[in-house]
């Protein structure tokens, strides 16, 4: 039975290098999904075009949308996949781009979130406002996208986490006014990946750039509280997958802990995985080291809690 799982193990590995090495290879080109049928609310936001660096980090976004990646044998699970840069920046070269090609090469439906920042001048609401639209869109379509709309969830890198992870302790919280029918559904997703996150707001782990853009510089106990992801967990929070690295010198190892803690209290399912190395902002993990685990515990996580994340 071990000789088995080695090889699975292997198997997801390959295909994971297979779809980062050749992306378009047997799937599916990627297509665009509006998050908002006019104008983003709490405009205007930035002016001119959107930016993208030569490694793929996004600012100046003025048109907040899903990149869709279907494979071409989907699973019926789907996975929004959100990138950090510390809500100044998206970093999707190197963290959800990846991700979501992996995903795909998996059998997973996954949609890229391309989010509002703060830094282009968007209020501090608008990007938990488009993990909520962007959840409810999918959920709404998920007939259309072969997915299961009860088998949809998301994976957040460090402030991209941190994003994934309000959406998910507070997904009823009215942050904004319905547009459509698609604002009927549940915004709440059913499993979530929470990868070298930025998740308290709370001294002494606050010395981070999402604190600083989400609220300010010199929050009241109040705000910091609204916005530590850790002090939300509920019963009826959704199952969590937690890795970081003990050396992370961005957002402390604590983010994760605590997180992991608040779970085992309110009796939420959740795997904490704490690597000896790796620093910060890994994405799918450099190969050869600790952090290139997580996307196969990952995929073991979600079998086990009965999301299928792979065909192999």
């Amino acid at each position: 039975m071990r000789r088995l799982n080695i090889g699975r193990r292997s198997l997801l590995g390959m295909a994971a290098l297979l779809a980062m090495a050749n992306p378009s290879r047997a799937q599916p080109a990627p297509e665009v999904i509006e998050l908002w049928p006019t104008s983003p609310p709490g405009g205007p936001g930035p002016s001119g075009p959107e930016k993208v660096s030569p490694k793929g980090s996004v600012t100046n976004v003025s048109r907040p949308r899903l990149v869709a990646y279907r494979p071409t044998h989907p699973t019926g699970t789907a996975a929004i996949v959100v990138s950090g840069g510390g809500y100044a920046h998206i970093e999707a070269g190197a963290e959800s781009t990846p991700a979501c090609r992996w995903l795909q090469s998996c059998g997973i439906t996954a949609f890229e979130l391309i989010y509002r920042l703060p830094q282009d001048g968007w209020p501090s609401l608008a990007p938990f406002q488009d993990g909520q639209r962007a959840m409810r869109i999918v959920r709404s379509r998920a007939a259309a996208y072969s997915v299961n709309s009860a088998m949809l969830g998301m994976i957040g890198f460090s402030a991209g986490a941190h994003l994934a992870g309000i959406t998910a302790v507070r997904p009823d919280e009215q942050i904004y006014t319905a547009v459509d029918a698609a604002d009927s559904a549940s915004a709440r997703p059913d499993f979530v990946g929470l990868i070298y996150p930025v998740l308290s707001m709370m001294p002494p782990f606050d010395h981070t750039h999402t604190r600083r853009e989400i609220i300010g510089m010199h929050p009241s106990e109040t705000e910091s509280e609204a916005y530590s992801v850790e002090r939300h967990v509920g019963g009826d929070s959704p199952p969590m997958f937690l890795a970081q690295a003990a050396d992370d010198p961005i957002s402390p190892v604590d983010n994760s802990i605590m997180m992991f803690g608040a779970l085992r209290a309110a009796n939420v399912r959740g795997e904490l995985h704490v690597f000896q190395s790796g620093g910060h902002g890994w994405g799918m993990g450099r190969p050869g080291t600790e952090v290139s685990l997580w996307p196969d515990l990952f995929v073991r996580w979600a079998a086990l809690n009965n999301f299928p994340l792979s065909q192999l």
